[in-house]
Formats: structure tokens, C-alpha cells, sequence
């Protein structure tokens, strides 16, 4: 797949020569590299390359129509739980016997990017053991998510390339560390479409504590069209911003002003072919305009029963043990939000848990224990509530569940509090649902959790996954940009994980 055709790129710039400005030698440099410009545009438009490809494209208003998978797919959604901060695989469900008994050892290990240092083994707090069929492991901190293991794959030997929230959130989300690049929403929504015209196709809901801290690019559709975003439902007052009408107007007169105003922006774009952001807001209009009646539907939980809501956790009161922690009331109702608007043909969903600095996020640095005490019991209950719901509803053989942070927490205390620092080198998450192979465990860190070593897979192999599972080649899946035919998963080579598939 390939993007819909536009015009020709603008001739790129010249490099800068390695002689002066100005000189004769640097003027007859440019003009000879000019004219070589020149002769390969015009071989490349006689041999058709413009017309196959396109660079920064028109984007139609269907642009989100829904199009064809590669292949059969197993899922046909994902709902991402994205843990900001970056969670403890040690001290969730990736049981380190060895470093249980040398707690407290000192040994050489890398902390950051080249350094070398000597830490403390620091054992995990917690208690551990063996649940369902599989017998996975799984720490006592997450009774609820527990029950459900035999549902889970969970992979664990996973590793990326920064040891920074920002850079590793991008990576994450996008497959690049630096911003610019579409995230994995806006992949599948560029990729497959949506299935419900009425509603956005890529919804992200943020943690009340605060947004990640590279903020809107974790969602961006980078050089696609803007159609292909997120599109963020806020936490407080109106989900969606300037949704409801100032002045009530009758249903026909609003559709007169919304068709008028199309047909304006129509000319206007004529003018200017190239332009994304236009059509996407024409479309936006007219997604805006059904949206006044579907999404207060898709998010009102009234219609939802008592026994759903205790579930999910969402009436439980704000626990008063720690004055950063919400309990499961907030993650409850965005985890119920997603079950409801993926039922609705909401394509991809990506929920955050954890906001702000430090210990508002699964960062513990400041004392791993401590921040387990505020986010695990925030995010058990909803979690294990989302699996069982979609189960029960028929929805989870078609849902793919994606849990896990940006990197993973280090096996050494740093400071005096028992904190963990970040570590991309080994970490974890897990899938569930759409495809996914239960009841499993795949690849290992090493005795102490610091690096993968068994079956390791850079994060464009999860990536890759993802894409298969919805029907998608990442080979296949691309974007032709700035002279490159793009992907999720960049130029070097990623493995589908295929132990994990069903």
C-alpha cells in the first residue's frame, strides 16, 4: 500500500559545497548538480516514478475509508495500555530467582549509555507465584490481572535504543527516537481505515495527573495527512473540545452551513494541491458534525450496568493512602470508554497510565515499592475488568491488547528509597486477545533482568507483530516521503514474533 498521488516534490536545495561561498568553484558545483537535478526529474516523470508515488500527499476527505487488509487478519482493533514511565518487569511478571537472592550484591552494570558503574542488587518486594493452566508467573501486586494470565503472551526479552522517557516514549509509539515520524495509530488508520464513519478512527485518552512528557507526537501522524492522528479525548468537561454548538440550530439548517462551508473549502484547496491539513479539516467538520450525536452516546456509561461499573472500579472513592494515587476509578472508566468505543468501530485506542514526573508515573526512581503502592492497584482492577468484558461480549478474539511502558526499570537500587533507573536493555509487555497465543512466556533476560539474551526482539519486532496480527506486511505498509518509501518498522530488518501468534 502506498499513498494516494500528488504532485512532484520541490526541488531539494543543494548541499552546501566544502569551498567558500560565493567562489566561482561552489557556483559551478551547484549549477552542474542542478542540471544533473534536472535530468534525473525528468527520467524519473518519463518512467511514471511521480505518478506510482507522491510526496507529502493530497489527502481525499474519505482518506479514512476503510481499505483492504494484506491478508486475513486476526484482530481487527487494538486497544494499547500504554504504562508512561516505563514499568518494572522484575517486580511484575518476570520472576528474577537469582536476583531474589543476591539482593543487596554489588555488581558492574551499565545504568545509562556507556556507563559503567557499580550498584546494588535490589530484590523485588514483592511476592510471587505460579497462576492458571500455563503457570506463569505473576507478583502479587496484580491479584485481578492474575486471574487472567492464560489469556496473556507475555514477551521478555524486548529492548530498544534510549535510555530517555522522550526519545524511548517516541520509539515506542512510532518506531523513530526523534519526533516527526507517524505513530502506530496512524499506521493502521493510513493502513486499513475506519470502520465507523461517525467516529474517530484513533482515540488517545491521557492520565488526569498530565500527558506524557513529549507530548502530542506520541499521537502525531507525523508527514501523513492529519486525518490519520489521534484523536484526544480529554479528561474534564466536554471529551472533545468545541463539540456541542453554541447556538442550537435546527438539524437541517447546521447541515446547510456544514455542506456550505465544505464546498468553500473545496475551492480553496483546488488552489492548492499538497495541502493536508485542509481536507483534514473539512473532514473533520463533517466528523464533528455527526459526532454532536454519537459521541455522547459512545460515552455516556449510564446505559452500562451497576455489576460493569464495580467491575471496572469506576465507583471506588480516591484511596487516601498516598497523594499521588487515584485508584481504579479513573483508569476504570477510560478502559471502559475503549471497550465501548472499539465496539462502535473505533480502530485503534491507546489509554495512558501515569502522567507528569516521578512517582505521578511508573518512573521509580524515587522508591520502586512506593510507586507500586499508587499505580498498581490503579490499573488491576480496570485491566483485568477490560479482559473479561471483552470476552464475555464476544469482542476479545477480534481486539488486540497491547500493555507495557516505554523501557523497563533497572535490577540495582539506585538511591537510599530502593528506586529503580531506566533500563531499555530488557523489559517486558504482554498481548492479549486478537491472535495472541495464551498462557505463554517468550524470550528472556538474563539471571538478573538487566539485559535480553534469550530470543531478543528490538521493539520493531513488536511492532511488526501488531501490524501482522491486523493484517498488515510491515514490509508492504508503506508511505512515500521525502524521497523514501517509509515504515512502522525503518530500514533495518524486523521479525513478525511469530512464537506468540495463534
Amino acid at each position: 500500500m502506498t499513498n494516494p498521488k500528488s504532485n512532484p516534490p520541490k526541488a531539494d536545495q543543494n548541499p552546501k559545497s566544502s569551498c567558500c561561498p560565493g567562489t566561482r568553484r561552489e557556483f559551478l558545483w551547484q549549477a552542474g548538480a542542478g542540471f544533473a537535478g534536472l535530468a534525473l526529474t525528468a527520467l524519473l516523470d518519463q518512467d511514471g516514478f511521480f505518478a506510482r508515488h507522491g510526496f507529502a500527499s493530497d489527502a481525499p476527505t474519505n482518506s479514512l475509508a476503510p481499505h483492504p487488509a494484506h491478508f486475513a487478519p486476526k484482530a481487527k482493533r487494538v486497544i494499547f495500555l500504554f504504562m508512561y514511565g516505563g514499568p518494572s518487569s522484575m517486580d511484575t511478571w518476570d520472576y528474577k530467582p537469582e536476583l531474589q537472592q543476591r539482593d543487596g550484591q554489588t555488581v558492574d552494570i551499565e545504568i545509562r549509555r556507556g556507563s559503567i558503574q557499580k550498584q546494588k542488587l535490589l530484590a523485588s518486594k514483592r511476592t510471587f507465584k505460579q497462576y492458571g493452566e500455563a503457570g506463569l508467573w505473576g507478583a502479587d501486586c496484580f491479584e485481578h490481572i492474575n486471574q487472567h494470565l492464560d489469556k496473556l503472551a507475555i514477551i521478555k526479552s524486548l529492548y530498544a535504543d534510549t535510555f530517555a522517557h522522550g526519545s524511548a516514549m517516541i520509539q515506542m509509539n512510532s518506531g523513530r527516537i526523534i519526533q516527526g515520524y507517524p505513530s502506530i495509530g496512524s499506521w493502521l488508520s493510513y493502513g486499513l481505515g475506519s470502520e465507523n464513519a461517525d467516529l474517530p478512527g484513533y482515540v488517545v485518552m491521557l492520565d488526569p495527573r498530565g500527558g506524557p512528557i513529549s507530548g502530542p507526537a506520541n499521537w502525531s501522524s507525523g508527514f501523513m495527512p492529519a486525518a490519520y492522528q489521534g484523536t484526544h479525548l480529554r479528561h474534564q468537561g466536554e471529551p472533545i473540545l468545541d463539540l456541542a454548538p453554541k447556538h442550537v440550530l435546527p438539524s437541517g439548517m447546521q447541515r446547510d452551513e456544514i455542506n456550505t462551508l465544505a464546498s468553500l473549502n473545496a475551492q480553496h484547496l483546488a488552489t492548492r494541491p499538497g495541502y493536508s491539513e485542509l481536507p483534514a479539516r473539512i473532514a473533520s467538520y463533517e466528523l464533528a458534525f455527526q459526532l454532536q450525536s454519537t459521541a455522547p452516546e459512545a460515552l455516556d456509561l449510564s446505559t452500562e450496568s451497576a455489576e460493569t461499573m464495580e467491575m471496572y472500579g469506576i465507583n471506588e472513592p480516591r484511596p487516601t493512602n498516598h497523594k499521588l494515587a487515584y485508584g481504579p476509578a479513573w483508569f476504570g472508566r477510560q478502559c471502559l470508554i475503549a471497550r465501548r468505543v472499539v465496539e462502535r468501530g473505533v480502530r485503534f485506542v491507546q489509554v495512558y497510565s501515569g502522567g507528569g514526573h516521578q512517582q505521578e508515573n511508573w518512573d521509580a526512581h524515587q522508591g520502586q515499592e512506593e510507586n507500586l503502592l499508587i499505580h498498581a492497584p490503579e490499573i488491576d482492577r480496570p485491566v483485568a475488568a477490560l479482559l473479561a468484558d471483552l470476552e464475555r461480549r464476544g469482542l476479545l478474539d477480534e481486539t488486540l491488547v497491547v500493555w507495557g511502558g516505554e523501557f523497563g526499570r533497572q535490577p540495582v537500587s539506585q538511591g537510599e528509597n530502593g528506586g529503580r533507573d531506566h533500563n531499555p536493555k530488557g523489559f517486558l509487555y504482554w498481548l492479549a486477545g486478537g491472535g495472541v497465543k495464551g498462557g505463554m512466556s517468550h524470550g528472556a533476560t538474563d539471571e538478573l533482568g538487566h539485559e535480553a539474551v534469550e530470543n531478543r526482539h528490538h521493539i520493531r519486532d513488536l511492532h511488526a507483530t501488531i501490524l501482522h496480527l491486523m493484517g498488515l506486511d510491515h514490509t508492504k505498509l508503506t508511505y512515500f516521503y521525502g524521497g523514501l518509501n517509509h515504515k512502522l518498522t525503518g530500514v533495518q530488518e524486523a521479525q513478525v514474533i511469530q512464537e506468540v501468534i495463534a
